[in-house]
């Protein structure tokens, strides 16, 4: 059983700030995602009853469906509506319809690998030697603040190659409007047109103030000179300055995978919070619950959290953003790029948009710390302290990832396996795998297994391999990710077919066997040809109990969806002499597969287009030994 979220106590804690609701249906998988000015009030309107009327079919289903939601609080609508179609961009949901693409979303383009640099609205971000901000929602906004740069430091607009073409034409208009310096005459040194370039992007990096301070004034200076056109024309420039100035921490303009990571302590209790930014984007989020030492630095919690997180994490991004200061930076830096393989920075942003993100992660922990301290406590001791009492039992360590398999069958047919995966006590649905079974002919649980056994790590090391081909720096998928330790639904027969699979394979896995008594509960794991007994109170024999519930749980679906769709074909099929007809007469005589088996010869030779020599072969497959299900 997971955790009960309970909706009713959840809803009493939202924060009335603006941020992104994720719902989440009984699978875990991620249904639908939104957005809102105040969470507290969008996120509870989905469980009023009054609304239900009001409400289409497909929100009222959607509703139905929500188990538990989460969120993520951001500084402004304009920064929650960016979050929200990365979001739905990642991880697809099956309720948001209107998927919205990136051109939506303009850019500010600065084409600082020209001597003489432009300012270009751009609709795509392009790995080319500029440089881009945003994306931003206004496209008028964005036009009008282009347009101020180049007003305030007469930057060019034209696109002539210079210095190729410098003297070969008459400057342009903008030039004798003042809002141009003519560099396609020579008017203006490189030198000194690249100084007023550096302070458009100093601008457009977030240092608004001085620009504002000087619209402020001009717009003051022209109201008094009874220059009215003149100051309403500077008090709209500064509505599209302060509107750009609602910074977009949720996308990145460089396009890096980064993660950004700050800590809330209180007295023993802290939470990390760790955003993912790939591709330049925010994409998803992960708390963490830390036990602290009282008196012991923020910085230095927040380091040892990252000895541990990142020692287990098979990715690791090119920087992490952090909201501390740490003494061993150097030495972890220098740890992170040999286990990558290549230059990984921490970096402690003091100012612009890195600093607000990571304020931003600052206070989704100190939310998260103030609400759910009690809980998160409980959900460490059933995952991550369960986790640790397996690995002692086992006299293992750095055990995270665990990899269980179950196979399901009735006598045979459509025999099928399961691979379900927990990290750090939590099951990783996205990794679960199913296999059909290919290469065995009736009810073989242990060749099925071996099958299933050698497809998967057969299929993980051509992706490892392929991986190191292409030499790329990407996130490995699930195939290709290890387990830490492999468990199997049975005791010492599936352990040692399980063992001569990786010793095939030249693998060194560790792997154990979840033994059940006679009642078919849970008993206690066989790992090195002995049987260990697990106290059945503790919370790591409820881990154990679940992984097995749940290997299981996941092979009878498949099975049975299966089943489903087959059974009464492929089953009668296997029966030699019934063929379509007679299948037909078959199930239209009996009302199941159940019913057929029961049945007599006489009740079978009853049946139209039946005689005797069909009747029998019926009868005696489905009263074969071997005929039961697991």
């Amino acid at each position: 059983m997971e955790t009960i979220f309970d909706i009713e106590e959840e809803l009493k804690k939202l924060p009335a700030k603006p941020g992104v609701y994720i719902m989440h249906d009984a699978s875990d998988e991620i249904i639908y995602v939104g957005k809102a000015i105040s969470l507290k009030n969008r996120v509870r309107q989905y469980f009023q009853k009054s609304r239900t009327q009001r409400r289409g079919p497909k929100i009222e289903q959607m509703v139905e469906r929500i188990v538990r939601f989460e969120y993520i609080i951001t500084d402004s609508e304009l920064e929650a509506l960016v979050l929200e179609c990365n979001l739905i961009k990642e991880h697809r949901p099956k309720y948001n319809t209107m998927l919205v693409d990136d051109k939506t979303y303009p850019f500010i383009k600065v084409t600082v690998s020209e001597d003489y640099p432009r300012v270009l609205f751009s609709r795509t971000m392009k790995k080319d030697k500029s440089r881009y901000f945003g994306p931003y929602t206004s496209a008028g906004a964005v036009k009008e603040v282009i347009d101020l740069l180049r007003k305030l430091y007469a930057i060019r607009s034209c696109n002539r190659v210079l210095p190729r073409d410098v003297g070969k034409d008459r400057p342009c208009l903008n030039y004798h409007i003042k809002q141009c310096q003519a560099p396609c005459q020579g008017y203006v040194t490189k030198e000194q047109y690249q100084e007023q370039i550096q302070k458009a992007l100093r601008f457009l990096s977030g240092d608004y103030g001085g620009v504002i301070k000087e619209l402020q004034e001009k717009m003051k200076y022209a109201s008094e000179a009874l220059e009215f056109e003149r100051a309403i024309e500077y008090r709209e420039l500064l509505q599209s300055v302060k509107q750009i100035a609602q910074k977009q921490k949720i996308t990145s303009f460089d396009g890096e995978d980064k993660d950004v990571a700050a800590i809330a302590v209180d007295g023993e209790d802290a939470v990390v919070q760790v955003f993912f930014i790939r591709g330049g984007r925010l994409v998803g989020r992960e708390h963490f619950f830390v036990h602290a030492m009282l008196e012991e630095p923020p910085g230095e919690v927040l380091s040892n959290f990252m000895k541990q997180y990142y020692g287990g994490t098979p990715f690791l991004p090119k920087e992490i953003m952090v909201g501390e200061a740490m003494e061993d930076v150097q030495l972890l830096e220098e740890w992170l790029s040999e286990k990558k393989g290549q230059r990984v920075y921490i970096r402690l942003p003091k100012k612009g948009i890195k600093e607000k993100l990571v304020e931003l992660a600052g206070k989704n922990a100190h939310l998260v710390l103030s609400q759910d301290k009690e809980k998160l406590r409980r959900e460490e001791g059933r995952t991550i302290g369960a986790l640790k009492e397996i690995q002692q039992l086992l006299g293992m360590t750095n055990l995270s990832r665990i990899e269980a398999f179950d196979i399901s069958n009735i006598s045979g047919f459509q025999a099928v396996g399961s691979m379900v995966v927990y990290e750090k006590g939590k099951p990783k649905r996205s990794d679960y795998r199913r296999f059909r079974i290919r290469s065995v002919e009736g009810p073989n649980d242990y060749a099925s297994m071996e099958e299933v056994l050698t497809r998967r790590f057969t299929h993980g090391m051509e992706e490892r391999r392929q991986l190191q081909k292409k030499q790329k720096d990407e996130e490995m998928g699930s195939f290709t990710k290890f387990p830490d330790l492999i468990m199997m639904d049975g005791g010492k027969g599936q352990v040692h077919i399980a063992q001569a699979v990786l010793e095939r394979l030249k693998l060194d896995i560790p792997v154990c066997g979840m033994v059940k008594d006679d009642n078919h509960r849970t008993r206690g794991l066989y790992y090195e040809d002995q049987e260990i007994r697990i106290d059945k109170f503790s919370e790591g024999f409820k881990l154990i109990t679940r992984i097995q519930d749940e290997a299981h749980r996941f092979a009878i679906t498949f099975h049975r969806n299966l089943r489903g769709k087959e059974q009464v074909h492929s089953i009668l099929d296997d029966i030699a002499g019934i063929g379509p007809r007679r299948r037909k007469e078959l199930m239209r005589a009996f009302s199941s597969i159940e019913e057929i088996r029961g049945a007599t010869t006489e009740q079978l030779l009853r049946v139209p287009a039946m005689n005797e020599k069909a009747a029998q072969a019926v009868y005696d497959f489905f009263h074969r030994k071997d005929y039961e299900e697991k």
